[in-house]
């Protein structure tokens, strides 16, 4: 088991990312935005770049925290351009040695219910066939989109997919955020699970969503980290704080990047110190 982070909440820059990590003390990464572009979406330069970066300080990549059928990609959007995210990905992932590249199912936008569940699964079946292909795993993120309304809907579109090229990376805080029970998702999914994110939540008076230090929340964190440790699973937990700021609101620039990059770091030295308490064996 190692633990990694969405390292784009530290700060902008690939450089300021990688010191966060450092300063951690972490062999992996997880990576999202660079200078506030999508990382799939570099090119070949500048991924160039970056790999001699991460190379140079030792780090991992853990997985891609792509856009590719997320909450501003509609299902009645264009299919190509995660068509082209997932094919450019894959020779990158392989050749940074990254097994996992995060997904979402599509928000609907118009479409009658059957129409939508249909055209889910007709996409995220091509996406299935180029990953067995690559030797890479989609990891489904229960966040936005056709499987993500429920855990019921995420174990039959699991069911009916049925790939080991698609597996499932939970959330904590999301369930919570959206009005569900994170204990009982995490349950229903957790023979699907191969990567964990770990954010924190409530509902407060008002009906906002108030992100937290993990445990302090709904997302019954302690709880699924002791429940996945106990089972002997030895995957990525990647942190995706969300306390400083929020990338995809598009807020980060409003953050201050050197509170941004501090509260990264408290929040993965309480992740830390999470496990300890939990007196686990090969705990880091």
């Amino acid at each position: 088991m190692f633990l990694s982070g969405i390292s784009d909440e530290a700060g902008k820059s690939l450089d300021v990312q990688i010191k966060a990590h450092r300063e951690l003390g972490w062999s992996h990464i997880e990576l999202r935005m660079v200078d506030g572009r999508q990382f799939t979406s570099l090119s070949d330069a500048e991924f160039d770049v970056a790999y001699g970066q991460l190379e140079k300080a030792g780090l991992k990549v853990s997985c891609f925290s792509s856009a590719i059928a997320n909450w501003a990609r509609p299902i009645t959007g264009s299919f190509e351009m995660d068509l082209d995210d997932l094919r450019r990905s894959i020779p990158r992932m392989r050749r940074l040695g990254c097994p996992f590249i995060r997904i979402m199912s599509w928000p609907n936008k118009g479409l009658e219910l059957e129409a939508w569940k249909n055209e889910v699964l007709r996409r995220m079946k091509e996406l299935v066939r180029m990953a067995e292909d690559g030797g890479i795993v989609l990891a489904l993120e229960n966040c936005d989109g056709w499987a993500s309304q429920s855990a019921v809907h995420m174990v039959d579109f699991l069911r009916r997919i049925d790939s080991p090229a698609l597996k499932v990376v939970f959330d904590t805080g999301n369930p919570p955020a959206h009005g569900h029970n994170a204990a009982a998702w995490y349950l229903a999914v957790k023979r699907y699970i191969a990567y964990v994110h770990i954010k924190d939540c409530y509902i407060d008076s008002d009906e906002q969503v108030r992100y937290t230090w993990p445990g302090e929340g709904h997302g019954f964190v302690r709880f699924i980290l002791d429940d996945l440790l106990q089972g002997g699973y030895d995957g990525g937990i990647s942190i995706e704080p969300h306390v400083a700021a929020q990338i995809h609101s598009g807020n980060m620039a409003e953050a201050n990047e050197d509170s941004a990059f501090r509260s990264y770091v408290t929040y993965g030295r309480k992740l830390a110190d999470l496990f300890k308490k939990l007196r686990v064996s090969g705990t880091p």
